[in-house]
Formats: C-alpha cells, sequence, structure tokens
C-alpha cells in the first residue's frame, strides 16, 4: 500500500478503493504505523502553529491571546496522544457492536473502517494552521462519514438496512468520546499553564 496512493483513491473513488482494502492483510500495528501514526499528526502540528503565530481568538471580538511555548507543545503532544487513543477505542467499538448489527469482522477489519474514513478530515486538518478556516474541516468531517457508510457493507458485510443506524451510534459514542477528550486536554493543559505561571513567579 503506497499512503498517497491510498489517500487519493479514498478521496476521489472511495467505491473502488473499499473493496481493495477489505482483501488486504493488515494489522492492527500495521495500520497504526503506516497510517495513523503520520496521519494524525497533521492536526495537531498545524494547530500548534497557528496558536504560536498568530494566537487564539474569539470570533466577532477582539479578544485575542497567544499560548506559552511550553503550554502550545504541551497541547500537542495531548492532542496527538489523545487522536491515537480515538482511534483505538473507536475501533474497538465498531467491533463490538458488529454482531448488533448483523456484521462481522475482527478489530482490524473494524479499524480498516476507522482509520480509512478519518482520511479527509486528516488530510483537511491541514487548514488549521490558518486562523478561522480550520472551520472548513467539518466539510472533511462529513465527507469522512459518507465514507463510512460507503465502507460498512463492504468491511464490515453489514446489511444495507442496518448501515445508517450503525452509523449513528457509532457517530454518537465518537462525540462523547471527544467531548471527554476535550476535557482531559484542557484540564490537563490548565493545570499545566497554572504550574508554569506559579514557577515563573
Amino acid at each position: 500500500m503506497n499512503l498517497v496512493s491510498r489517500i487519493t483513491n479514498m478521496i476521489t473513488k472511495p467505491k473502488d478503493e473499499w473493496p481493495v482494502i477489505a482483501g488486504e492483510s493488515e494489522t492492527v500495528g500495521s495500520l497504526f504505523t503506516k497510517v495513523v501514526v503520520p496521519l494524525a499528526a497533521i492536526g495537531p502540528i498545524c494547530q500548534t502553529v497557528s496558536s504560536l503565530t498568530f494566537g487564539h481568538g474569539i470570533p466577532l471580538t477582539n479578544v485575542t491571546w497567544k499560548p506559552s511555548i511550553g503550554s502550545a507543545l504541551a497541547g500537542l503532544v495531548i492532542s496527538y496522544v489523545l487522536a491515537l487513543v480515538g482511534v483505538a477505542v473507536v475501533s474497538f467499538v465498531v467491533e463490538k457492536l458488529a454482531p448488533s448489527f448483523q456484521s462481522g469482522g475482527d478489530l482490524p477489519q473494524a479499524m480498516k473502517l476507522v482509520v480509512y474514513s478519518q482520511i479527509p478530515v486528516w488530510v483537511a486538518s491541514v487548514l488549521y494552521i490558518l486562523p478561522y478556516i480550520g472551520i472548513l474541516v467539518i466539510l472533511a468531517g462529513l465527507y469522512g462519514l459518507y465514507l463510512a457508510y460507503l465502507g460498512l457493507p463492504v468491511i464490515m458485510r453489514t446489511p444495507q438496512d442496518k448501515v445508517v443506524p450503525y452509523l449513528i451510534v457509532v457517530i454518537v459514542v465518537t462525540v462523547i468520546l471527544w467531548v471527554v477528550f476535550g476535557l482531559i486536554s484542557a484540564a490537563v493543559i490548565g493545570t499545566g499553564a497554572m504550574v508554569s505561571g506559579a514557577m515563573g513567579n
């Protein structure tokens, strides 16, 4: 598998690419090292560069602020680690939910679905480097849901009438997961900033 070709094919002709992916012998480890580890880093890196260059701002106001380098790097590491953990957790959920929707597939197959559906979001995350443009990543997320919709019958052998309910449940679990991760990230970064400030004083 060539990663650039896989990215291009998933974005331009996913209906043709999913059967190819279904037939590939991948492990959880190979998916992580070949795809997740490099692509999941795009968003955190671009967000960090943006925050250090432009700072953070509240839309429709003149309120802006820049994080310290230490706080920004802590945010980068935490966001990256949580992104990796998130892929693993959602893949586990997809696998465990499969029997409830008359689907099949082991953890590597479930991870294929999660990882390759996420490609548009990871690629579009480069937009985070410019303030306010990053919101367009939401559109990439919608396309990622479409990829998952196409991939469920192929990768997890989901009956067509079960695809939408299966996808909705996975979306709900994913949203809950990212809310929790967001709270964890904010708490850890906030604590780090307080400690850094105290030490500076």
